[in-house]
């Protein structure tokens, strides 16, 4: 007599064949690099993958001699060498055609004509960017040096890589740079030029509520409309409208009334605001968005209206999210309130890709087209539009603004009509 055999599916990537199983993306280099406390100390750990045909178990690990104090102050002194000599440089006159006062690399988008100024800038922030990276790796211990080595030749090498830095200290990583010295131009020595570059996510990921296939994207733009002034703003909201069924928010009690449900439908979140610092106290402070009204959007908040949500199968946050607003990709020091995007990610956000200093209006609306552009396409992954886009700018414009653009994970992030 003939039997059926008894069959257990453990694992259904088609749904009952109703939808296409997850089509893993292949990479040919990939870099994971974890910072992290050791003692009293930093510790440092580097994971290469696909660099050649014996590195697959192969991984370095050094104690770094940098306190964390130390390269925290770094950190934010090489953002205020940014955000004082590109956005906040006063025009001096000096020149043919310059005019006196004014903020001339903040005004235009295209700085081809001003190449008499941006180029022996650049020069000089791929030095402070490479002075950092040497400020971290620095050390006389035997292992440190070994590992220094490794990364070093690793990241100035030929390979275009993928790197993932994991850790609680949030550097500005796309901005650190190899040694110019051994690069044809200095655009080519910056880690976010050279590479496709994230701040990682750390845990496990969540099962999320499932949508199933959708024909078009959902999308939101939560904006102040004290902005529409600016060029290509109109032109971004037409593309979404186009491209998505778009949502357009423009009072925080909007925003919040949509983070308070189980479910948000959205593949990707549009953020078009100001960003600031809120003070909570004597020795801290957060960072908060507002829309056109007065309520303050940051990350307790969204804690809050998603705190019964967090880890829950039944629910789901899975956006994509664009936080144009300034300083808004700066991470809280450990232990502190969490900003703005760092509470999304934690909160289920696939990704947060937004500028760690002040930017210029009408470079980051001109920045938000053309990521928006190739993002809702699906053919292209955030890591990868990211790279494209600043070795764009600096090849059309001279322009060395979009290596401020900070991806906090979702660097395989890629638009996906299926869930």
């Amino acid at each position: 007599m003939t039997q059926d055999p008894a069959v257990e599916v453990l694992q259904d990537p088609s749904h009952g064949f109703t939808g296409i199983p997850h089509q893993r993306e292949h990479f040919s280099a990939e870099l994971r690099v974890r910072l992290y406390r050791s003692g009293t100390g930093l510790r440092m750990l580097a994971i290469p993958r696909g660099l050649s045909a014996s590195d697959t178990a192969e991984w370095h690990e050094a104690l770094l001699e940098v306190p964390a104090e130390e390269l925290l102050d770094r950190a934010n002194r090489l953002l205020a060498i940014w955000r004082d000599q590109v956005v906040g440089r006063i025009g001096t006159g000096f020149g043919d055609g310059q005019q006196v006062g004014g903020h001339p690399l903040a005004e235009s988008v295209d700085l081809s004509e001003l190449r008499q100024l941006t180029d022996p800038l650049v020069t000089q922030l791929a030095d402070e960017g490479f002075e950092l990276l040497q400020v971290v790796l620095d050390g006389t211990g035997y292992d440190l040096g070994r590992f220094r080595e490794f990364l070093l030749d690793t990241l100035a090498g030929g390979r275009q890589l993928r790197v993932s830095f994991d850790s609680e200290w949030q550097l500005p990583w796309p901005m650190l740079a190899v040694d110019p010295a051994e690069c044809d131009s200095p655009w080519e020595a910056f880690l976010g030029y050279r590479h496709q570059v994230e701040q990682a996510r750390t845990g496990y990921p969540w099962d999320h509520a499932p949508l199933g296939r959708r024909e078009r994207a959902t999308a939101s733009l939560n904006k102040d409309t004290f902005l529409d002034h600016v060029n290509r703003s109109h032109e971004v909201q037409k593309l979404l409208e186009e491209r998505s069924l778009l949502t357009v928010r423009t009072r925080g009690s909007e925003l919040l009334e949509a983070l308070s449900c189980s479910v948000l439908q959205e593949d990707l979140m549009y953020f078009w605001c100001h960003g600031r610092f809120v003070s909570t106290g004597a020795s801290g402070q957060v960072l908060a968005v507002r829309l056109s009204d007065s309520e303050d959007i940051d990350g307790p908040v969204v804690k809050r209206k998603r705190r019964r949500y967090i880890r829950s199968p039944q629910s789901r946050f899975k956006p994509f999210v664009l936080l144009n607003a300034c300083h808004s990709a700066k991470a809280a020091a450990p232990g502190r309130l969490k900003h703005l995007g760092q509470e999304l990610i934690d909160q289920g956000a696939e990704g947060v890709l937004a500028p760690q200093i002040e930017i210029p209006e009408d470079f980051a609306a001109e920045y938000a087209y053309a990521f928006l552009d190739r993002y809702l396409t699906g053919a292209h992954t955030a890591g990868a539009i990211g790279q494209w886009l600043v070795r764009r700018f600096a090849r059309e414009f001279h322009n060395p603004l979009a290596l401020v653009y900070a991806l906090n994970s979702g660097i395989n992030t890629r638009l996906d009509l299926v869930s």
